[in-house]
Formats: structure tokens, sequence, C-alpha cells
């Protein structure tokens, strides 16, 4: 299992569905984020563990399509894709298949799913049961914080933070550990020219 499908099991607790009775700035920065129905960039994950000097670091492309899912395909260190879809997610290696999970008999698809759709896509309404959701607004950018509000989430994940404009630029992940996890999204293109034709047969 990479590291980035150990960071999606880790936010998987982050689950929450009930909407957001959003207080200033909140709902004035989800008003800001643009909702297109393709979006592909770069990304650039950073993994520092407690007690390590050196960050474990990968690169690679992702796409979100609205009404299908996620494909996160790293490419540096070592190539491997995940297909996340509402139904499962897909671990490939090279053109086999080599992890595939289904919300039909594992539930936890589904919660991790969501949360990954609601922090690329800067959907706050997703993430207020379990977090307090603070935020600011400088000009066109915005920052969030996301604290968990239960002792039990808290001691698995400490915080988050987010920021960006029109798009989710950074996500940081702080476990109570005190391991940290840092993805910077970069090269953001929209629209059907923004997918390749590769991409798009996987899903």
């Amino acid at each position: 299992m990479n590291k980035y499908m150990k960071t999606l099991l880790a936010v998987c607790c982050l689950a929450a569905m009930a909407p957001l009775h959003a207080a200033a700035p909140v709902a004035k920065i989800e008003a800001m984020l643009a909702r297109p129905q393709q979006l592909c960039g770069r990304f650039d994950q950073s993994k520092q563990l407690a007690g390590m000097k050196k960050a474990l670091s990968s690169n690679g492309r992702f796409c979100v399509v609205a009404g299908k899912g996620v494909l996160w395909r790293t490419l540096q260190p070592f190539p491997n894709t995940l297909r996340l879809t509402r139904d499962e997610i897909v671990h490939f290696q090279g053109d086999r298949v080599a992890m595939r999970l289904d919300a039909k008999t594992e539930p936890v698809v589904k919660m991790i799913n969501s949360v990954l759709f609601s922090l690329l896509g800067g959907d706050l309404a997703q993430l207020d049961t379990l977090f307090e959701v603070d935020g600011s607004i400088d000009g066109t950018t915005w920052q969030v914080a996301l604290k968990a509000r239960q002792p039990a989430l808290a001691k698995a994940i400490g915080s988050i933070r987010l920021d960006g404009g029109a798009f989710v630029k950074n996500i940081t992940i702080s476990e109570a550990s005190g391991d940290r996890t840092s993805i910077v999204f970069s090269a953001i293109e929209t629209g059907p020219s923004s997918i390749t034709a590769q991409e798009a047969a996987l899903f």
C-alpha cells in the first residue's frame, strides 16, 4: 500500500455528511471556489515522519471529474495509480489491479472517497460535524483550519489546513503522532482538454 493510500485511510476518520451552517467568512470562501466538471493538475506530496530528518516525497498528476471520481497517478518515486469513485477504490500497479475495495463490503470506502472529494473541492459542508471550521480571506486567497471536535479523533488527526483561491492549492494534515503530510497542487487546468484520453479511459 503506497504512502498516499495510507494518508487516505487516516483521512477517512474525517467523514462528515451533515450540512454546514456556515458563518462568515466560511460561506464566502465556498462562494470563491470554482467547481468545474473536470479538473486536473500536478501534485507534490511530502510526508514528514516524527523523528526523521528527511521527508518522504512523491509527485504526479491528479484529476477530479464531477459525478465520477478522482484519479491519483503517482509518477515519482514509484509509478502507481489510484482510482476513487463513489463505489470503490482501485489501486493499479501498471496495468494490474493490485487492490480493490468495494463500498458494498467495505463501508469505509464511501467515507474515504467523500472526504477526499470534499478536500480537493474545498467542500466545507462535508467537514463540519467532526471539525471546528475556521477561515480567513485576504483578497482573492483564503485559508481554512479544521480542528477535530472529538478527543478520539484528535488523537489520530490533529488538524488540517487548506488554502487556495479559485481552487484548493495546499492541504496540510498534522497527525497527533507528530507526522505531517503536505500536498501542493499546481498547473491546474479545467475543462475537457485538461484530462488525457488515457486518464479518461480509467474512469
